[in-house]
């Protein structure tokens, strides 16, 4: 593997086990087994694998709400990681405002920097007056838009981004697709699990293919996706 220099997440076969059979079983299901890869600055790795690979995960592992059963997960000291739509801390019995405020606390940021960006999340959730209301009377996709703000206000080192991100009408879509692609084509560190080719051959320049919870295939897109593309035509 390359130097530590310039990493800022490394994974080195992580596991992830969960009670199989009821919660005082013995048997375990390994949701992940063996996965490893890097992420350096400034780079955008894309994971990609059939469903129930182990995908989400992996995501849940790299944003430290859960800790490997096995191997480790490497973090460069001060470096902040943010799931996209991961709606960390939110309360419903909180508003829209207090919400926020306080997600960005748990990412990192002050309570004063939190406040200071109220403003971009409120115009980037498109929830007007809502902001003021519990979360209790949210909608599904009001709370996305609101998780997804105030993700992306936090300003994380790597952002971590879910393909589930899809939420609300059409407009919004395009709004949030084209808000992540500035970021990465401005250097934003990233990992982005996807079922889209064209997406993950568009943004990332590493790919990792994950199966039954086993990293199987990392290194350059251009190599490593069209040996994808033959294991999943080959089944």
């Amino acid at each position: 593997m390359n130097s530590l220099d310039d990493c800022l997440i490394r994974v080195d076969s992580a596991g992830v086990a969960y009670p199989a059979g009821g919660i005082f079983s013995r048997h375990k299901h390994w949701a992940l087994r063996d996965v490893s890869f890097d992420l350096h600055d400034g780079e955008v790795v894309g994971v990609i694998g059939r469903n129930g690979a182990g995908k989400s995960t992996l995501l849940k592992l790299l944003a430290g709400i859960i800790s490997p059963d096995s191997g480790q997960v490497w973090q460069k000291p001060g470096v902040r990681a943010s799931l996209l739509a991961l709606q960390v801390g939110f309360l419903p019995e909180l508003t829209g405002e207090e919400n926020a405020v306080l997600s960005c606390v748990l990412l990192g940021l002050t309570r004063k920097q939190g406040r200071s960006k109220l403003d971009a999340i409120r115009e980037f959730a498109e929830i007007g007056d809502a902001m003021s209301a519990p979360l209790s009377t949210y909608s599904s996709g009001m709370r996305a838009r609101l998780g997804f703000g105030v993700a992306l206000a936090a300003s994380p080192d790597v952002l971590l981004i879910d393909e589930v991100l899809g939420v609300g009408d059409a407009p919004f879509r395009r709004k949030s697709a084209a808000m992540l692609r500035e970021r990465i084509v401005g250097g934003q560190s990233a990992i982005v699990v996807s079922h889209n080719v064209n997406t993950l051959r568009d943004l990332c320049s590493k790919l990792v293919v994950i199966d039954k919870g086993r990293s199987v295939l990392s290194g350059p897109i251009q190599d490593v996706l069209p040996q994808y593309e033959a294991m999943v035509a080959n089944g």
